[in-house]
């Protein structure tokens, strides 16, 4: 057999073994998912009062009408501190009105999980993370579960009406009388947002024929999203929201119709120091909730108000999310939510004068909770027959039943009684806490073959993998087997919480490291260029030291001082000095690029594209940080032409004019004409992509992409002969540290929205999802498209062609394969973990982000694709 027949032979085997290994590491991602994060099983229909409990009829309730705004993102801050817009709420608090609360809301802090434990009393699944982010699924539904809504519904005392985020309806399909909703993700929009919702407030508190009225603001939120919560626009946006409370709280003191009306003011979830949510922080978990009516003053005197503000935000007295739903039972008259693990927070007590309606409120909630634990583990332990052994109980659980026994064989002493027990009441609140905690805490029931079978093919596509490098780049995946140290390392990482956390920091020493040795060879073996080599590896170092610094992220050091806070923020003359030069770079890149096309059409074409793409930042910034508007941006803002046009048409122009640059480049590519004279058309795509990647991205990280660039360069000039797989090594690196670099993490707070809606006018999931992960990611698909081009040059140089490109792709997937077993394996193992919804579950879903989108979809799709036209 011929060289170049053995040659196609083992390029035709290679090629079939990387198809394998990535079918089954998305296969093997979707059986784990299913095994992991499955759909827990509820209690259908509505719950009614236990007849256990006296006589079963409910004590009366001392409000019969509820008005429930949630305000998305309210940070329990915003209310209760010195700073706070909220100042007509304080005054009632301090005049006993209003009963505060800092209510905590478990991980994952993102809308739609948080609202079904607020209105079902239960703990959502970690799995609504990822249902909250498509507005059209309808798979979350509650209209088959019990909640406060339904049972307000089944008093038939009025209808139910609700205007705001359309979270709402999905939940609850059908149950709203009168309704308008808004899509949650349009984070640009701070005003009609929630305009849409105030526009209805005075007609519907003219009308009587409504029972309940839930508002839910997004603007707050999205204000967070885009500008952080010492963002300008973040106080107003409280007072606008705290005359809204101003004037439903008056006409509930004045019209006679509103007299027994409960008002409720919370938050779904808060949000960190950059303003997103979506994990465990103490400012994502810390919303406020409070209670508001003149029949408030009847129970208390009032509280001081602003308090001193509090680094671990929790004000007043703390309560958990799930005790609204039987508390609100309690206070409008209907038997607690079947599923709820809820308390009824005991300050509500003593609207009631009779004991004996207060213990039968705090026992039919006890009932309710006992009816979930026996669904979820029988009747052997609380049941009527339990025969635990209460001298010695062995588990959480007996301690529980044991607890019980002593509660309810009080309860049943104490009937007839009116006068209610202080230390009865101690005891039963403290047995509703501890059963909420037990039950909260409980492993999902997770399907463990499930997980196993994800595994086992998650090892096989290991295997094939391997089998892979193998074939394309041989023996020196093992010289030096610093990518063998990576991945061992990066595996066992994943089984530490903290490190999982703080993930960004082994990329940066490992990136750091690499470097260093590839500098130290790199002078040892040319002796007669030590200087230049020891220059640019030295440039290397300081580049990457430099990312580091850029944005600090993670969880511990979130908040701490970094080179976007205490010196692009301060000196906004500088960073837009930085964003210039970017633009200016580019602008010369796509110039040379374009030099085969008469000079006059391209350069007026590539001046008015990077002249939309400066005009569309400036006037995103403008909305987002007003306060970097100086010097150069301030010009180009007030630039007559761009006045009066959206940012949603400034970006769309931007887009167009990428479009219509790539169709012609590849047109040029697919024709094999000339574009440029100066510069291979393939880089001419690449420096697009580029713009691309940085229309999507902050403005203070615009000028990371120009220390990409150097990097790159100092690959192509300083390291130009490294053996294949240490510069898929080094691209693999570059990827992960470019993505902590531009502020990522393992943490769903992390994933930046303020891009998502660049050019979109409505919601539409794939646009929007597409954008979310460009801006995201924008760095490593930056690292595919550069490595794309020093693999070309490679092919070029030793005659390679595409096997350079299926060695690089092997090493990738090898990676991939491996760092997704070693998660899938930190979660089957830890999956009793305290933290595992809090830190591991978010891995998963990142390492999916990072195995389908970054490597199925980049490195190996987008990267195949031009090294493809490149070769053309």
């Amino acid at each position: 057999m011929s060289s170049s027949s053995s040659r196609r032979n083992g390029t035709l085997s290679a090629t079939l073994l990387l198809v394998a290994a990535n079918i089954l590491v998305p296969a093997a991602i979707y059986l784990f998912a299913t095994g992991f994060f499955p759909y827990k099983p509820l209690l259908q229909g509505l719950s009614e009062y236990s007849p256990l409990v006296g006589d079963g009829a409910p004590p009366q309730p001392p409000f019969d009408r509820l008005v429930f705004m949630v305000v998305d993102a309210l940070r329990s801050d915003f209310v209760y501190s010195p700073n706070s817009g909220f100042e007509y709420v304080q005054s009632l608090i301090r005049d006993g009105v209003a009963l505060p609360f800092t209510a905590h809301a478990a991980s994952p802090t993102v809308t739609m999980p948080r609202l079904k434990a607020i209105t079902t009393g239960s703990i959502p699944s970690f799995l609504d993370v990822v249902l909250n982010l498509n507005e059209g699924d309808e798979s979350s539904t509650l209209a088959f579960q019990d909640t406060w809504l339904a049972q307000m519904k089944a008093k038939d005392t009025g209808k139910l009406l609700m205007y705001g985020d359309d979270t709402w309806l999905k939940l609850f399909p059908g149950t709203f009388d009168r309704l308008d909703g808004t899509t949650s993700f349009f984070v640009s929009d701070f005003t009609e947002v929630d305009n849409n919702v105030t526009r209805h407030i005075a007609e519907e508190l003219k009308n009587d024929d409504w029972n309940t009225m839930v508002l839910h603001y997004l603007g707050l939120d999205h204000i967070g999203h885009k500008g952080g919560p010492r963002s300008p626009h973040m106080v107003p946006k409280q007072r606008e929201m705290d005359g809204i409370v101003k004037q439903i709280f008056t006409a509930i003191e004045t019209q006679p119709h509103l007299q027994s009306t409960l008002f409720v003011v919370c938050g779904d979830h808060g949000m960190n120091d950059a303003g997103n949510h979506g994990a465990s922080s103490p400012g994502e978990t810390s919303p406020a909730l409070v209670f508001m009516s003149p029949k408030i003053k009847a129970i208390q005197k009032g509280l001081p108000t602003p308090v001193q503000s509090a680094e671990d935000f929790q004000y007043y007295t703390t309560v958990e999310q799930s005790d609204l739903a039987p508390t609100l039972a309690a206070l409008l008259g209907f038997p607690v939510p079947k599923n709820n693990l809820g308390a009824l927070i005991p300050e509500f007590l003593p609207f009631w004068s009779s004991g004996k309606d207060q213990s039968r409120l705090l026992m039919q909630n006890a009932h309710q909770i006992l009816d979930v634990i026996t669904a979820a583990f029988g009747t052997q332990i609380l049941g009527p027959d339990s025969q635990v052994d209460c001298t010695r109980p062995e588990s959480d659980y007996q301690e529980l039943a044991c607890q019980w026994r002593d509660v309810s064989s009080a309860y049943a002493k104490k009937t007839s009684v009116n006068d209610l027990d202080p230390q009865w009441v101690s005891a039963m609140v403290k047995w509703l806490r501890k059963a909420q905690g037990l039950m909260s805490g409980m492993a999902s029931n997770y399907n463990i073959p499930r997980l196993l079978l994800g595994l086992a093919v998650i090892v096989g596509a290991v295997a094939v993998a391997a089998a892979a490098v193998s074939s394309t780049v041989g023996s020196s995946v093992a010289q030096p087997p610093y990518l063998t140290i990576i991945i061992l390392a990066y595996g066992a990482m994943m089984f530490a919480s903290s490190y999982v956390e703080e993930e960004h920091h082994f990329w940066y020493w490992a990136t750091t490291a690499w470097f260093g040795l590839l500098g130290f060879q790199s002078v040892k073996n040319s002796p007669g260029s030590r200087a230049s080599h020891a220059a640019g590896a030295i440039l290397m170092l300081v580049i990457v030291r430099l990312m580091r610094a850029w944005n600090q992220t993670g969880q511990k050091f979130a908040g701490e001082p970094d080179i976007v806070k205490i010196f692009l923020h301060p000196n906004p003359l500088i960073l837009w000095s930085m964003v210039s030069i970017v633009y200016i770079w580019i602008h010369r890149m796509l110039i040379h690029g374009f030099n085969g096309i008469p000079a006059p059409i391209s350069y007026a074409a590539m001046t008015g594209s990077v002249l939309a793409a400066i005009s569309f930042k400036v006037h995103f910034t403008q909305e987002d940080a007003p306060e970097l508007i100086v010097g150069f941006a301030r010009t180009v803002a007030e630039l007559e032409f761009t006045q009066g046009q959206s940012l949603v048409s400034q970006a769309r122009a931007v887009f167009i004019a990428l479009g219509i640059a790539t169709a012609v480049a590849l047109f040029y590519i697919l024709m094999k004409w000339r574009l440029s004279v100066t510069a291979p058309a393939i880089d001419t795509l690449h420096h697009l992509l580029t713009l691309l990647a940085i229309t999507q991205s902050r403005t203070t990280n615009i000028p990371l992409f120009l220390l990409f660039h150097l990097q790159y360069r100092l690959l192509d000039i300083t390291y130009p002969d490294l053996p294949l797989v240490d510069l898929s090594t080094s691209s693999l690196l570059l990827q992960y540290t470019s993505f902590f670099a531009l502020g990522g993490s393992n943490a769903i707070s992390s994933v930046d929205l303020s891009s998502a809606y660049n050019g979109v006018a409505g919601y539409d999931a794939a646009v929007v999802g597409l954008l979310t992960f460009v801006g995201n990611w924008a760095g490593p698909i930056y690292w595919t498209s550069a490595t794309t081009l020093l693999l070309l040059r490679r092919a070029r140089r030793d005659g390679s062609g595409f096997r350079v490109f299926l060695g690089h792709v092997a090493v990738q997937t090898l990676f991939a394969a491996c760092s997704v077993a070693a998660v899938m394996a930190a979660c089957t193992v830890l999956r009793t973990h305290l933290f595992v919804w809090t830190v591991f579950s978010p891995k998963y879903l990142y390492c999916v982000a990072w195995s389908v989108g970054q490597h199925l979809v980049v490195n190996v799709g987008l990267g195949g694709v031009l090294f493809w036209l490149g070769s053309l």
